[in-house]
C-alpha cells in the first residue's frame, strides 16, 4: 500500500487516523473492532467502503476523524519509535544526493524504525530494490513483519546482520549506500566492496557527532571517495501574513504596515454575506493592493545529525553504464 494507491478502505487495510495536525494514529481496519479517542468511538465496520481522505463521525456525532491513506511521510510522523529517525528535510535531502529513483538497488544499515526504508521503497519501486542491514535481532524482526504488513517485501530485503564484523555479503552489486551506525568510518570498506564498478557508486552517512564525521571523512578519503562534503538540515518555518502595499504619499510619511486579514478571507466572508466581491477595496478614493509577506519564526528546530556524502567513481577498465 505504501507505494501504490487505492480509493477505498477495505477489511485488512491500515489507515492513518488523522484527528489534528500534532495526532495521528495507524490502525489495521478490522471488522467487529472499535477505535477509541477522547472525541469518541468508531467502529471499524463504518470505514469499510469509504474513500480515503473521508470524514468519519463518532457514534454520537459529536467528535470526528479523517481516515488518511498511508504514505511513507505519514509512517514517519506515526511510526513506532524503536530508534531515533530519520525525518522528511533528511529523508528528502538524502534521497536526492543518492540520486534515487525508479530501479536504484540500495543498501542501508542499519534499520532502526524503518522510517527511512518506506520511503527509499516508494522512491525505488517497482523495479528497485533495497537491502536493509539491522543489528538488533528483534528489530529486525520488527521491521521484517511491518515490511510484509505494508506490502513492500517484494522489493525490500532485510537480514539481521553485524554489517561492521560480517560486511554486507555483496560485491559489486548497489549503486548507493547509507549508514546510519555509531561508527559508519568501520564499514566504510564493505560499502565499498558492495558498491558497483561500472558507475558513479554514492554514500551517505548520518552522524549526530561532528567527530564521527571527521573519522568517517577520513576513512572515506582512505578508501579512494571523492567529492565528500558535509551537510546539516536545519528546518525552519515562516509565517505567511497579508498587508495592504502602502502607496507613495503613506511610504513617505513613514505610516506603518497593517496586517489585516487575507484575500480569501475577505472572499469567503463577503459571499456568505450576499455582498458580492470585487477583488480590490476602496478606501477614501484609493484602492489598497495586498502582498503576501514571511517572517521566519524566532525558535527554529534543532540538530538532528550530520549528513556526510561521497563518490565512488568507476575503475579504470570498466566500462561505463548509464
Amino acid at each position: 500500500m505504501f507505494h501504490e494507491y487505492k480509493n477505498f478502505v477495505e477489511d485488512g487495510d491500515m489507515v492513518v487516523i488523522y484527528i489534528n495536525h500534532d495526532s495521528m494514529a495507524p490502525i489495521t481496519v478490522t471488522a467487529g473492532q472499535v477505535y477509541n479517542n477522547r472525541f469518541g468511538t468508531f467502529k471499524h465496520e463504518d470505514m469499510i467502503g469509504l474513500k480515503y481522505g473521508s470524514k468519519l463521525m463518532t457514534q454520537d456525532n459529536r467528535g470526528f476523524v479523517y481516515l488518511l491513506h498511508p504514505t511513507p511521510a505519514l509512517w514517519t510522523q506515526v511510526v513506532p519509535h524503536r530508534t531515533q529517525i530519520l525525518y522528511l528535510p533528511d529523508i528528502s535531502f538524502v534521497s536526492l544526493h543518492l540520486d534515487l529513483k525508479p530501479g536504484t538497488v540500495m543498501i542501508e544499515s542499519g534499520t532502526g524504525s524503518g522510517s527511512f526504508s518506506h520511503s527509499i521503497a516508494r522512491t525505488i519501486a517497482p523495479i528497485g530494490h533495497l537491502y536493509t542491514f539491522e543489528y538488533h535481532e528483534i528489530r529486525a524482526a520488527t521491521a521484517r513483519k511491518e515490511f510484509l504488513d505494508h506490502n513492500l517485501s517484494h522489493m525490500v530485503t532485510i537480514e539481521h546482520r553485524d554489517v561492521i564484523a560480517n560486511g554486507f555479503g555483496m560485491l559489486n552489486a548497489a549503486d548507493a549506500v547509507f549508514l546510519d551506525l555509531p561508527a559508519p568510518w568501520d564499514a566504510v570498506a564493505a560499502a565499498k566492496d558492495a558498491l558497483r564498478k561500472d558507475t558513479i557508486g554514492r554514500i551517505c552517512c548520518f552522524s549526530p557527532c561532528i567527530e564521527q564525521v571527521q573519522r568517517t571523512a577520513l576513512a572515506l578519503d582512505e578508501h579512494g571517495f571523492s567529492d565528500i562534503r558535509m551537510y546539516e538540515c536545519l528546518a525552519k518555518d515562516h509565517e505567511v501574513r497579508v498587508v495592504s502595499q502602502p502607496d507613495i504619499e503613506e511610504a513617505i510619511s513613514g505610516q506603518k504596515v497593517n496586517f489585516k486579514m487575507s484575500k480569501f478571507d475577505r472572499k469567503k466572508r463577503k459571499l456568505e454575506s450576499g455582498a458580492g466581491y470585487s477583488g480590490s477595496e476602496q478606501n477614501g478614493g484609493s484602492i489598497s493592493t495586498d502582498i503576501l509577506m514571511t517572517k521566519p519564526v524566532d525558535v527554529a528546530r534543532g540538530h538532528t545529525s550530520y549528513l556526510t556524502f561521497a563518490i565512488l567513481a568507476p575503475e579504470q577498465g570498466e566500462s561505463i553504464s548509464d
